[in-house]
C-alpha cells in the first residue's frame, strides 16, 4: 500500500522537525524519514550535552533539550514517522513523487524537504563476534531515553565528546566503566577535567589503554565485556549495558542518484526559496549550499519557512497562500 501525504520530509534534526511544524502550520500533513532509531540528528546521536548558545530567545539550551521541544512543538500536528531506514529510491511524476525507503514502505507526495544535515547517519560498529545479537538488547549506538538506563553496569567504549558527555550523565543514576585505547581523550578540556573529577570520586571507573576485545551473554543479554591492552592481555568488565561511542558513519548515500545538482556532497538551492534543480524538491539546513549560506540552526529554520510557503501553491494544485502571523490563525490541528 502506497501512503500518500503532501509533504515528505527527510531527516529528523532540528530542521527536519521544524520543517513539519511549518508544513502543519500551512496545513500539509508530513511524514519525516530518518536512518536513526530516534529523531534528533546530530543534536541527539553527538552532542546531547552540549549547550547552544545561538538559539533565539534562549540565552542557553542543551542540544537535547532543543530537540525535545522543537519535537513538542510539531507534535499538534501528528507527522508520521519513519525511523530506521532511509530512502532508497525516488520517482518524479507529473506533479508529484514516489519514494521507497530501505524498511519497503511506499510513500506519494507533492513535495520532498531534504532537511539529512551532513547525511544519512550509520554506526561506526567495532569489529565484535556477534554484535548483531545484541544490538538493541544490551548494545546501544546511542542513548534515547537515559533512565532507561538507570542502576545498570554500563560500559562506555570511546573517548570523544559523546563518550565523556554521556559518561557524566549516566555516571549519576548508573556505575559506569570508561573504555579507551589510550588514557587521552578528544572531548572538549573542561568534559575530560569532570571526567577525572568524577573518577577522583569514584563515580566513574576508567579503563584506558585497553580495547574493546569480546562479548559475553546469552539472547542477546549481556554479562561481560572483555577487553585487551595492547600486549593482548584481556580481562573481564561487568557489563549490562554496552555503548560503544566511535562516530557514526555520514554520507548522502541514495540521495546522490536522486538526480540533484550536488557539490561535495552538499545540495545546490536557488535562494531565496532553496528549491533545488527538480521543482518540487527542496533541501534546508547543512545539506542545502547557496552563496551567502551560514551553517546554523537558526539559518535553517528560515529556510524551512521560506521553503514550505513557496511549496504551498504545488501541495494544493495552484492556490495561492493567504499568509498570516501565527498570533493571529493560532494551532490549527
Amino acid at each position: 500500500m502506497t501512503m500518500q501525504f503532501d509533504v515528505v520530509i527527510i531527516g529528523a534534526g532540528p530542521s527536519g522537525l521544524f520543517s513539519a511544524f511549518q508544513a502543519g502550520m500551512l496545513g500539509m500533513k508530513s511524514a519525516i524519514i530518518d536512518s536513526l532509531e530516534a529523531v534528533g540528528g546530530q543534536c541527539s546521536a553527538l552532542y546531547p550535552e552540549k549547550p547552544i548558545y545561538d538559539i533565539p530567545a534562549y540565552p542557553e539550551i542543551i542540544s537535547q533539550n532543543l530537540v525535545d521541544i522543537l519535537y513538542q512543538q510539531e507534535a499538534p500536528f501528528s507527522p508520521q514517522y519513519f525511523l530506521s531506514q532511509q530512502v532508497v529510491e525516488l520517482e518524479s511524476c507529473s506533479d508529484f513523487f514516489k519514494l521507497k525507503t530501505s524498511a519497503q514502505n511506499e510513500i506519494q507526495a507533492k513535495v520532498v524537504v531534504i532537511a539529512a544535515g551532513a547525511g544519512s547517519f550509520g554506526p561506526n560498529r567495532p569489529p565484535l563476534e556477534n554484535i548483531e545479537t545484541y544490538e538493541g538488547k544490551s548494545v546501544f549506538y546511542l542513548v534515547t531515553n537515559r533512565e532507561n538506563f538507570a542502576g545498570k553496569n554500563i560500559v562506555i567504549a570511546g573517548g570523544g565528546d559523546s563518550a565523556l558527555d554521556w559518561a557524566i550523565s549516566l555516571s549519576e543514576i548508573a556505575d559506569v566503566s570508561i573504555v579507551h585505547r589510550r588514557n587521552k581523550f578528544r572531548a572538549a578540556p573542561a568534559t575530560v577535567q569532570k571526567i577525572y573529577e568524577l573518577e577522583a570520586l569514584g563515580k566513574i571507573r576508567m579503563v584506558t589503554n585497553y580495547q574493546l576485545d569480546g562479548l559475553i551473554g546469552k539472547d542477546g543479554i549481556l554479562e561481560e565485556v572483555i577487553v585487551a591492552d595492547l600486549d593482548g592481555n584481556k580481562k573481564p568488565l561487568k557489563a549490562d549495558i554496552l555503548l560503544p561511542f566511535f562516530g557514526l558513519a555520514q554520507n548522502l548515500g541514495p540521495i546522490l542518484d536522486f538526480g540533484l545538482n550536488i557539490n561535495n556532497h552538499h545540495i545546490k538551492v536557488n535562494y531565496p526559496y532553496f528549491e533545488t534543480n527538480i521543482k518540487g524538491i527542496y533541501a534546508v539546513g547543512d545539506v542545502a549550499t547557496y552563496e551567502g549560506k551560514l551553517k546554523l540552526i537558526l539559518t535553517s529554520f528560515a529556510e524551512s519557512a521560506s521553503a514550505l510557503h513557496h511549496a504551498y501553491s504545488r501541495v494544493f494544485d495552484g492556490k495561492a497562500l493567504h499568509f498570516e502571523y501565527s498570533t493571529t490563525k493560532g494551532i490549527k490541528k
